[in-house]
């Protein structure tokens, strides 16, 4: 639960997806994220935005089967609103959703955020030699965004 003036918001239609490109596309994660891109992730993962007045502040997303497994991404918070416990309402949210219940396994890859996710159940992979990956770091080089 977060405080006024903030407020989030599960529905589609009110995430702001200009806002969020804006800060995904300069994010360690995803810099240089084609809008496109964007758009098309949000629409395919269910959202949670953080809203300050009629302005998108923060946004979070899982990409699931709804079944087993969950991948949590793109958690962020504007810096001017952050240490207001904003990011972590907006995952404890995800995590409350009623499509996410009973899976088996959720996931997320972050570089500096632990504390963010610890308190809500969150731990380091015990085997991380058992995780495997494709990535293509350089994907976004030379995409209009």
């Amino acid at each position: 639960m977060i405080a006024a003036p903030y407020r989030l918001s599960t529905d589609p239609a009110e995430l702001q997806i200009d806002a969020i490109h804006a800060f995904l596309g300069t994010s360690y994660w995803a810099a240089g994220i084609p809008r496109e891109t964007v758009a098309r992730a949000v629409a395919n993962s269910l959202c949670v935005g953080a809203f300050h007045g009629d302005a998108q502040i923060g946004f979070a997303r899982v990409i699931s089967d709804r079944a087993t497994f969950a991948y949590l991404a793109d958690v962020y918070v504007l810096e001017a609103h952050c240490g207001r416990g904003i990011a972590r309402a907006m995952v404890q949210r995800l995590q409350d959703h009623p499509d996410l219940q009973g899976l088996r396994r959720w996931l997320l890859f972050t570089r500096d955020a632990h504390s963010v996710y610890a308190p809500l159940g969150w731990t380091p992979l015990e085997d991380a030699a058992r995780l495997m990956q494709r990535h293509f770091p350089d994907v976004y080089k030379g995409v209009a965004s």
